[in-house]
């Protein structure tokens, strides 16, 4: 078993540390454990659990969060825990057996139409990934089974994955009416199946992770920080329930200029590209309190 590496992650909750991996705990399902008891198909939640200030397990796709009792301050523990799951990972444990792993619940998958044309966006009732995921090809879409199996279908030409959707833009040689129902119950029998979405080391690969999320962020100079925050706050709300995505590229304090990502059923799309471009631009202008601004969309 490869080296696995742990961030730790602060929360909202001072009593609550997420310790994140660089590589998929489970295949996409969450579990929560109250005590040692609860945690039998866990064995790296039980012994977590014989640390005397751990209350409660909760293990997700790529983090262990764990809340404390208030004997101790997690700054005084933190590096020790880390630690230890560091090494309980990469020495092969388990983290849930497969009784624990099973779907509890059954898997729907609708298809729901996007202002593009093109793109059909695919609505599943779980989550399907910790963060955004775009595949131009199929050997782009390397690091995701899933991603792959979608490219075997010749109408396919891009897959865009969030959260709990995965929008799917064609080629123009077949119309969705003729396609929808095959492409839901692939997705669905995919998922029922327990089939892997996306490999162990694919956040790590595509610099996906937390922390380099934040790093990339942290690295930014105090204007491109404020455009970030109010893509994240006023402009991805709005595209993300179309089945898109809008990703800040960059800042020019010279030309004013700020160059945004087009992602998913916004990619490609006229009216969107028109519509973004404008309503973004509008919006830095006035809540930046600068005229120049202007902004250049670029389909993904």
């Amino acid at each position: 078993m490869s080296q696995t590496n742990i961030s730790i992650i602060p929360t909202s909750n001072e009593t609550i540390l997420k310790f994140e991996a660089d590589r998929f705990l489970t295949n996409h399902n969450s579990f929560e454990f109250n005590n040692i008891d609860e945690a039998k198909n866990s064995p790296l939640a039980q012994e977590l659990f014989y640390l005397p200030f751990v209350k409660k397990v909760y293990i997700s796709s790529n983090f262990v969060a764990i809340e404390r009792y208030s004997i101790v301050e997690w700054k005084d523990v933190e590096n020790e825990v880390a630690t230890q799951i560091e090494n309980y990972l990469s020495n092969g444990g388990i983290i849930v057996t497969e009784d624990a792993a099973k779907p509890k619940a059954a898997v729907t998958v609708y298809g729901e139409s996007t202002p593009n044309p093109n793109v059909l966006k695919f609505v599943c009732n779980k989550v399907l990934v910790p963060s955004i995921y775009e595949f131009t090809s199929i050997e782009v879409a390397k690091p995701s089974p899933l991603a792959t199996g979608l490219f075997q279908f010749p109408f396919v030409k891009n897959v865009f994955m969030e959260k709990n959707f995965i929008s799917i833009t064609k080629f123009d040689i077949i119309e969705w009416e003729e396609v929808t129902v095959q492409i839901r119950e692939f997705i669905k029998s995919f998922i029922e199946e327990g089939k892997t979405i996306l490999n162990d080391d694919a956040p790590k690969k595509l610099n996906k992770t937390e922390e380099a999320v934040e790093k990339k962020f942290e690295a930014l100079d105090d204007i491109s920080k404020n455009i970030v925050n109010i893509l994240e706050e006023y402009i991805k709300p709005a595209v993300e329930s179309d089945g898109g995505n809008i990703e800040f590229k960059s800042y020019n304090a010279n030309t004013k200029r700020v160059e945004v990502l087009l992602q998913g059923a916004c990619s490609g799309c006229p009216s969107s590209t028109f519509t973004l471009k404008n309503g973004i631009e509008n919006m830095l202008k006035e809540m930046l309190k600068d005229e120049a601004i202007t902004v250049n969309a670029i389909n993904g």
